[in-house]
């Protein structure tokens, strides 16, 4: 939960770049990390991938840095540092000591200003056709996305966050230049920290680091979303199990009812305990199955998810689909209870580290949302009850109108052993 002695603070620089942290003096480390507002579905459909590309290319080098200086200066600091492309949202962070802050900082800035060297460019685009190639043999990526194709289709959050390879091959140093103009704007961008960190100062060293970085007034069109219905199988040489996903679309994250459905899909096969795991895992019908719930900006879905062999498909999607039906009549006090317990646990698990507060800070940032206390949030989802679950349901009733089912091709070999399911740098 969120001490007494955190302190949430603002700015905002002349060129419209924004600041927020939360302070806490009694932090070991301090966090903290670039969000920039765009992501697939912010591509040009001909630019698919390009946000993706352009994360790697921050790490190529800058006017004053090459590729092995970026990951030379973070090992100096002893930083942990990363980055992450999703649908909405780019990412880059560091996790250090609060006295090498300032130095942090200087190298994320820099490196958000990239070269963008041709050589560099040509060189990376290979690494990025090799990730699509391997992402193409991974069951779990390849159903995932198929699935948003269908349930988004006409909508840019159909996007892949990879790209193709037609996309990706074709794309041009121009054209990535052209975006990055457009879209990594001061006033696209938010300067996110947490920990044990002076407030003032990093607003100062942000002003003389991001001071020049011109504003853009780039945004997010809002798109009208029909729900995309679709039945899709697919074959995949390298497996010999079958990955059912159904998918329905759910609260967006700027809804009040996205705690309910959290809620709701957490009930349904949030892990162990879940409806989903006893009917199914315990009883070894599958070796996988899980319900999750996704918030988008404007949008949102929920999925089911199992894992199983080939020939109890149609028997793990009756039972799916059956503990989908009975969940909101069957809901219990007790089913509340157990949800939120496990959920507060999490939140306040992922708060006793700086970095899981600069993420959170970050993302409530990229979707617009307005600030609240962990504390506050934890609090409001103690607060959900059956009467607002049953609201959400009449609202984003829970029939899925998506289902993908990736096997094997047939003829495989049914030795063959499944690629990790993909977790990359979506």
């Amino acid at each position: 939960m969120q001490s007494p002695a955190i302190v949430h603070r603002t700015a905002r620089l002349p060129n419209g770049l924004e600041i927020h942290a939360e302070i806490d003096p009694s932090a070991h480390t301090s966090a903290l990390g670039f969000f920039v507002r765009t992501g697939a579905r912010d591509e040009p459909t001909e630019l698919m991938g390009v946000s993706h590309f352009l994360e790697h290319m921050m790490f190529k080098g800058t006017a004053k840095r090459k590729a092995e200086d970026v990951n030379r200066d973070f090992d100096e600091l002893g930083a942990s540092q990363n980055a992450f492309t999703t649908s909405e949202l780019t990412a880059y962070h560091a996790h250090v000591l609060p006295e090498r802050t300032g130095e942090a900082l200087e190298i994320l800035a820099d490196i958000l200003r990239p070269a963008l060297r041709s050589e560099d460019f040509d060189e990376e685009k290979a690494v990025i056709l090799e990730e699509i190639a391997m992402y193409a043999d991974q069951p779990f990526w390849v159903g995932y996305e198929a699935m948003m194709e269908h349930l988004y289709a006409g909508h840019p959050l159909s996007h892949r966050v990879l790209g193709t390879r037609e996309s990706v091959g074709a794309l041009t140093r121009e054209q990535m230049g052209a975006y990055f103009a457009a879209r990594y704007s001061a006033d696209n961008t938010v300067l996110v920290a947490a920990g044990n960190l002076d407030f003032d100062r990093l607003v100062r060293d942000a002003q003389q680091l991001c001071g020049h970085w011109a504003p853009a007034t780039p945004s997010r069109s809002p798109t009208v979303w029909t729900p995309g219905h679709a039945s899709a199988t697919l074959t995949l040489k390298n497996t010999a199990r079958a990955y059912i996903l159904l998918s329905m679309p759910a609260p967006s994250i700027q809804d009040d009812l996205r705690y309910a459905a959290g809620i709701l899909m957490h009930i349904l096969g949030g892990g162990d305990g879940s409806r989903l795991h006893w009917a199914l895992v315990e009883t070894g019908l599958a070796e996988e199955a899980s319900a999750s719930y996704d918030g988008h900006d404007g949008t949102g879905d929920s999925t089911l998810f199992a894992v199983c062999d080939p020939d109890k498909v149609d028997e793990i999607e009756a039972i799916l689909r059956r503990e989908l039906d009975a969940l909101v009549a069957s809901l219990t006090d007790d089913d509340l209870l157990r949800a939120r317990s496990r959920i507060a646990t999490g939140a306040a698990a992922a708060s006793e580290r700086p970095n899981g507060r600069m993420f959170r800070l970050g993302t409530l940032w990229g979707y617009g949302a307005e600030y609240i206390p962990l504390e506050a949030e934890v609090e409001r989802i103690s607060r959900v009850t059956i009467d607002e679950i049953r609201t959400c349901c009449a609202r984003f009733p829970l029939v899925p109108t998506v289902k993908v089912v990736v096997m094997p091709e047939e003829g495989a070999d049914e030795g063959a052993d499944d690629a990790d399911d993909a977790d990359g740098d979506e």
